[in-house]
């Protein structure tokens, strides 16, 4: 297969479905198919959505064929008459759809192991354009298919899939991803290393980054995955040379973005907490409001969490602030919920209440009411209580943006990553994340 130009290939991505266009399923797919051809070094030049008819889908096709060496589609496999996919690829390359019996066959079994008749449309998805590849489909009835289009001098190859997410996943992690990774020279490969990050915006990784990487030693690229952002880093050399240059290329990123890099790979804020939390042995409290329990649920998503997340209090209402965290009264009145103040006593009453060694709180407007000129709906107060601190205590106040689930999820993130930077001997105030108040 190495004569299709597929040594280094540039890609194009086809979604098929008028439930796509029309908003009413989001396309998981194209997303999922572009992260995983970025990992392995093939670059993404387009991505086309189209809706269930022949002329568009053929266009696509048509347009994507043009431009890319490799064409990976999905949906329109099944067996209804909306199902345009495979006839139309056979337009696109002048010749016919055949009748594969093995698929056939094999569908007709599909329905015998689970007790069904076979309504006799089904057969469409064992029609396949003449001279393709069958991708066998393990979870379903629809099988993907390669198949070399010639376009001119040039023979690009389409990769047809299954729209169904979960077959469509397994198919590529399983039979495609290995079959273009088989494309490149044999003293060639490509390799990735993903580095999670939060506290800096895509556009402010990618200035800190500016000319830290020559784009012929190796690729770097961003994907923001509310609340965090991962920065990649690609090479592509012989094995030996390619891991020399991607360790040394992975030391230029972490050094110049330091702190905001939580982790490599795809783990998740809570994980790398737990891990500090297990490593220092220490124990964590929390004692939230605006968050809802979403900063201890997070904590408790990671296995094996009791090691060192003793619990916490959800208090939601002034009276439980004062009630079970110890917030006082005039702290209330004076200050009001949403403070630092308040924020501080919580903390310090959940460490003191639970005797673990780190308590964090938080108290905030998460929306979309409440908010006043003063402290408008996004405003979130955060507070640290541990030893070694000023006061045994750290608080600031934020403005967080977005809508109400936006701002729960970004205060949790924020209150995770103060956990981590404390761990870490780091004042957790040297987090510039959306800061707005004083230091204290």
């Amino acid at each position: 297969m190495n004569d299709h130009n597929l040594a280094k290939p540039v890609a194009a991505i086809i979604s098929t479905g008028d439930e796509l266009v029309t908003g009413r399923t989001v396309d998981t797919n194209a997303t999922f198919i572009a992260e995983r051809l970025g990992a392995i070094g093939i670059e993404v030049c387009s991505v086309i959505t189209v809706g269930d008819y022949p002329d568009r889908i053929v266009w696509a096709w048509q347009h994507s064929l043009a431009h890319a060496d490799v064409v990976i589609s999905t949906g329109g496999l099944g067996p209804t008459a909306d199902d345009l996919t495979s006839e139309s690829v056979a337009r696109v390359a002048g010749t016919q759809l055949k009748l594969d019996q093995s698929e056939a066959e094999r569908i007709r079994q599909h329905f015998q192991k689970v007790g069904r008749p076979m309504p006799e449309n089904n057969l469409k998805q064992a029609l396949f354009p003449i001279g393709a590849e069958i991708v066998p489909n393990k979870l379903g009835t629809a099988a993907g298919y390669r198949l070399v289009v010639p376009m001119n001098e040039r023979r690009p190859v389409a990769v047809v899939l299954p729209g169904v997410p979960r077959e469509m996943k397994a198919m590529l992690e399983d039979q495609v991803i290995p079959w273009l990774l088989q494309q490149a020279p044999e003293d060639r490969c490509t390799l990735s290393r993903t580095f999670q990050t939060f506290g800096m915006s895509e556009s402010a990784l990618d200035e800190a980054l500016e000319g830290a990487i020559d784009p012929s030693k190796g690729r770097l690229s961003f994907r923001a995955s509310f609340p965090q952002v991962s920065v990649r880093v690609t090479v592509t050399d012989t094995r030996t040379d390619a891991e020399h240059r991607l360790d040394g290329l992975a030391q230029i990123v972490r050094e110049r973005l330091g702190a905001a890099v939580i982790a490599e790979g795809e783990t998740t804020m809570e994980e790398v907490v737990g891990k500090l939390l297990r490593e220092h042995r220490r124990t964590l409290t929390v004692a939230e409001s605006c968050s809802g329990g979403l900063v201890g649920n997070r904590i408790t998503n990671v296995p094996g969490s009791s090691d060192y997340f003793v619990g916490g209090v959800i208090a939601y209402s002034n009276e439980l602030k004062q009630r079970l965290l110890g917030v006082q009264e005039r702290t209330l009145t004076t200050h009001g919920a949403v403070s630092e103040e308040t924020a501080r006593e919580m903390a310090l009453g959940a460490r003191r209440a639970t005797g673990a060694d780190l308590g964090i709180a938080t108290t905030g407007i998460a929306g979309p009411d409440g908010g006043t000129a003063e402290k408008p709906v996004g405003t979130v107060a955060i507070a640290l209580a541990a030893d070694g601190l000023d006061d045994g205590v750290r608080s600031r106040v934020y403005r967080l943006w977005g809508n109400r689930e936006w701002v729960k999820l970004l205060t949790s993130q924020v209150a995770l990553d103060w956990v981590r930077r404390y761990l870490l001997g780091l004042d957790p105030l040297t987090s510039v994340f959306g800061m707005r108040g004083r230091k204290r």
